[in-house]
């Protein structure tokens, strides 16, 4: 069996660019992807993504790789196919599948990876143009069995406070769940966002500048929050100085 992974973690290497030549240069992207992250019940041996291909034929590579940058490291998944021929207006179905063993992941919390997913065209013969692979990468989130508490209620346990860092102020979170939280948008009052696409990790705390002294008494938290379907749901808080609180889910209006 681990053998048959490292194969596959072989063959799902680097990116790859089918060129032709130079002159002009065609990137559009002809697949698209049935979800836009990857839940990976632990429960589970393999997790799926189906892609749909347009108008052309080309060549699928399909890999998983660390979150860490520069971790070039042995993981315990791999990708079935890891290549793979789409006609056009077809699809195909990608087995992300978990190996375990020596190389498996943390139990006690949820890591996140990354799906990678690579387009390569097919050459056109006589026509002088760059042919060039494009690649879309989605999270991959991989759930152990048995974690405390549930993905739905990270947000709301969220630790919120404003504390003093080299004299200026700063938004503080703390995660105590066991899951990732992945922040759209983290908002101060009516201002403008102080930080838009971040994610805030099982156990650890993260600190934010804030661009403009904020009121020494309450102050109005906004955020929102990328759930498992990739939809966003919204939060909101009252800030009380260095005193930590939690947030509630915004009522929808009427």
């Amino acid at each position: 069996m681990s053998a048959i992974f490292s194969t596959l973690r072989r063959i799902c290497g680097p990116a790859l660019i089918a060129a032709a030549l130079a002159g002009g240069s065609s990137a559009h992207a002809s697949i698209s992807l049935s979800t836009t992250r990857v839940i990976f019940d632990g429960r589970n041996k393999e997790a799926s993504v189906v892609v749909r291909n347009g108008k052309a034929n080309i060549l699928v590579q399909s890999w998983v790789e660390s979150n860490t940058e520069g971790d070039l490291g042995e993981l315990p998944f791999a990708v079935s196919p890891p290549l793979a021929k789409m006609l056009p207006d077809s699809q195909q179905l990608l087995r992300v599948l978990y190996a375990g063993g020596k190389n498996s992941l943390p139990q006690d919390k949820e890591s996140v990876l990354w799906l990678n997913v690579q387009e390569i065209p097919e050459a056109v013969p006589g026509e002088n143009v760059l042919q060039m692979a494009i690649r879309q990468r989605i999270k991959l989130f991989f759930r152990p069995p048995g974690l405390q508490g549930a993905a739905d209620d990270a947000p709301a346990a969220l630790q919120w406070s404003i504390v003093q860092q080299q004299g200026k102020p700063m938004l503080q979170v703390s995660n105590p769940s066991a899951f990732h939280v992945s922040f759209s948008h983290i908002a101060i009052g009516s201002g403008a966002p102080v930080a838009v696409r971040v994610m805030v990790a099982p156990g650890e705390t993260s600190r934010y500048a804030l661009g403009k002294e904020v009121s020494p008494g309450s102050t109005a938290l906004a955020f929102s929050v990328v759930n498992d379907y990739g939809g966003v749901d919204e939060y909101k808080a009252r800030l009380s100085g260095a005193d930590p609180v939690n947030a509630a889910a915004a009522k929808a209006p009427k």
